[in-house]
């Protein structure tokens, strides 16, 4: 089962992302602002960016399908981001399927070897790991979201 991270330490960098400063928390890191599926209020999580290309970012729902931020952004898939400089830049949030996940993870796991270890440990996903292919089923346990920037 995933370990949890305490609530006061997964929100503790909004703060610096509404002040600003979230370039002071280095280009793996964004905030993701995203509207709450029955009160439609604004709802802010930080997380890790998996991957980069130009105009997009893609993110892991490290708690899998059942995250609420993960739930909001399937209902509406409107978001705004901020990472380092940039401040509440509208983007559109899509699932990516089973497939586009695995392909995204296997570069993940590539580029960032030893953080996809840790993801593994932490998430309960041993493949995450090791060097041999991903499992079929990856995408329902850790979900990838690509986040196209300025469409909105």
């Amino acid at each position: 089962m995933a370990r949890r991270i305490p609530r006061w330490l997964a929100r503790a960098p909004i703060p610096l992302y509404r002040h600003g400063l979230g370039r002071f928390l280095g280009r793996r890191l964004m905030m993701l602002e995203h509207r709450g599926r029955r009160s439609g209020l604004a709802r802010y999580v930080v997380l890790e960016v998996a991957d980069r290309e130009p105009g997009s970012l893609y993110i892991a729902s490290g708690y899998g399908p059942h995250s609420q931020w993960y739930r909001n952004v399937r209902a509406d898939p409107r978001v705004r981001v901020w990472t380092g400089r940039d401040r509440g830049v509208p983007a559109r949030a899509t699932v990516l399927t089973g497939e586009e996940t695995r392909q995204r993870l296997e570069i993940y796991r590539r580029r960032h070897r030893r953080a996809a270890a840790a993801l593994g440990r932490t998430l309960d996903i041993p493949e995450l790991r090791g060097t041999g292919p991903l499992p079929a089923d990856v995408d329902g346990r850790l979900p990838l979201v690509r986040l196209d920037l300025g469409e909105g």
